[in-house]
C-alpha cells in the first residue's frame, strides 16, 4: 500500500481518473438492476453534516441530528404502495435488499424460534448467508423452469415438517429470471395442511417498485398474505448509494422491541447507527416523481423490455421475459459480450435488465454483439 502523502494535484488527478472510469462503466451497464438515471444534487448540502438515524424511526431519540421525520414519510409512502394502513405498518430504510430480507427472517425467527425456513433455489444467494448468521434451520426447495418455487416440492416438504412453524421467503421477482412466487398458492398449502403458525416474507427488491404501477400486477401486497416485504431503493428508483426499505406489521415488531437508555430510543432495527442520507434520497424520489412519474417510468422500461425480446428473437436468439418483468433472459453469450455490457450469467443463461437508463439503442448494440457472436459460432 502506498501510504505516502499525495500533493493536492495528485489527489485530484486520481479522483478524476476514477470518475471517468466509473462514468464509462455506468454507460455500459445492462445486466444488473441499478438505475443510473437520477439527480439528487439538491441533497448534496446534507453531506456536510454528520447525520445519523440511530434506532427506531418512529421513536424519539436523544440524538437530534437525524432524518427520522423523513424516514417515517418514506415508510408510510411504501406502506401505501403495498396496501397497508400506515398505523398498522412499521419499517425503516435499510442498506439494501440483503438487510431487508435479513430483517424479515430475523423477525420471523423471533416470532417462531422453532420455525423452519423454506426458500427456492432461485432465491438470491445472500439468503444462505443470512440463514447461517441467524442460525436458523432451513430447507432449499426446488425451482420450476420458470424460476418460481416448485409448489409440489414445497407442499411435500412442509407436510413432512408440519409439526413446526413454516417460514417462507417468497420472491417477487427472482434474481436471474424475474419470476414471482404465487403467495396465495403458498398460503393454500399451509391451509390444506391445517397449519396456522407460519410467516411469509417477500423479497421484492426490484419488482416491488414495478408491480404497484402496472394494470395487472401479480400478488405483492400485504393483503395477499405477506407478513413483511423488502424493496431496494437503488434499483428501480435509482440512487447513488445502495439502500432499500423493509416493511412489517407493527404489532409483530412491537413484540421484539427493547428500550436503549444510552440514545433514548427503541432498538428495533438490525444496526445501531444507520444511514440518515438514504432516507432523504428515497423521500426526494417519491416526492419529485410521484405515482404518475413512477407509472410512466415503469411503462417505458417495460416497453424497452418488449423491444429487447423482439430484437433478440428477430436475430435468431431465443429470448423471453415474465409478465411485468424487466428481466430479459437469453442464452449465455461469450465472455467478450458479457464483459463489455456487464451482463449477469448463470449456468447456460444470461439476462439484461431494462432499467430506465437502458435505451433501445443500448438494446440494439447488445443484440448486434450477440448476433455477431452467434454467426461466429461463439454463442449458443
Amino acid at each position: 500500500m502506498d501510504a505516502a502523502r499525495k500533493t493536492p494535484d495528485q489527489v485530484t488527478q486520481r479522483l478524476d481518473e476514477l470518475y471517468r472510469r466509473l462514468q464509462d462503466a455506468a454507460a455500459s451497464q445492462a445486466g444488473y438492476p441499478c438505475n443510473q438515471l437520477f439527480d439528487y444534487s439538491e441533497l448534496y448540502r446534507f453531506l456536510g453534516l454528520s447525520i445519523n438515524n440511530v434506532g427506531d424511526p418512529f421513536h424519539n431519540s436523544n440524538f437530534w441530528v437525524n432524518t427520522h421525520e423523513f424516514e417515517r414519510e418514506v415508510v408510510n409512502g411504501f406502506a401505501f404502495l403495498m396496501g397497508m394502513e400506515p398505523e398498522r405498518c412499521w419499517g425503516y430504510v435499510t442498506h439494501g435488499g440483503t438487510e431487508g430480507n435479513m430483517y424479515g427472517l430475523y423477525l420471523a425467527r423471533e416470532l417462531y424460534p422453532d420455525g423452519l425456513v423454506y426458500f427456492s433455489e432461485d432465491t438470491h444467494y445472500s439468503v444462505l448467508k443470512t440463514m447461517h448468521i441467524l442460525n436458523t434451520r432451513s430447507i432449499m426447495i426446488k425451482s420450476r423452469e420458470s424460476g418460481e418455487i416448485d409448489y409440489d416440492d414445497l407442499r411435500e416438504t412442509v407436510r413432512i415438517h408440519r409439526d413446526v412453524p413454516g417460514i417462507v421467503l417468497a420472491n417477487i421477482g427472482t434474481t436471474m429470471k424475474g419470476a414471482v412466487d404465487d403467495v396465495p398458492r403458498i398460503r393454500g398449502i399451509f391451509r390444506d395442511l391445517a397449519m396456522t403458525d407460519y410467516y411469509i416474507h417477500a423479497d421484492a427488491a426490484l419488482s416491488g417498485m414495478i408491480l404497484p404501477f402496472v394494470e395487472e400486477p401479480q400478488p405483492h401486497r400485504f393483503e395477499d398474505g405477506y407478513h413483511s416485504i423488502a424493496v431496494s431503493g437503488h434499483k428501480m428508483i435509482g440512487a447513488p448509494l445502495p439502500c432499500g426499505i423493509v416493511l412489517a406489521k407493527r404489532d409483530s415488531v412491537a413484540r421484539i422491541a427493547r428500550a436503549i437508555e444510552y440514545v433514548g430510543v427503541l432498538d428495533t432495527t438490525l444496526s445501531g447507527s444507520r444511514n440518515a442520507f438514504t432516507p432523504l434520497i428515497l423521500w426526494y424520489a417519491l416526492k419529485r416523481s410521484g405515482l404518475s412519474g413512477f407509472r410512466k417510468a415503469v411503462a417505458a422500461a417495460l416497453a424497452v423490455a418488449d423491444y429487447a425480446v423482439a430484437r433478440f428473437n428477430d436475430n435468431g436468439i431465443p429470448a423471453w421475459r415474465h409478465k411485468n418483468s424487466l428481466t430479459v433472459v437469453f442464452p449465455k453469450p461469450p465472455h467478450s459480450v458479457t464483459e463489455k455490457w456487464q451482463i449477469a450469467v448463470y449456468r447456460d443463461i444470461a439476462h439484461i435488465i431494462t432499467m430506465p437508463h437502458v435505451t433501445r439503442a443500448t438494446v440494439d448494440a447488445i443484440v448486434a454483439d450477440c448476433a455477431a457472436a452467434l454467426q461466429q459460432g461463439d454463442c449458443s
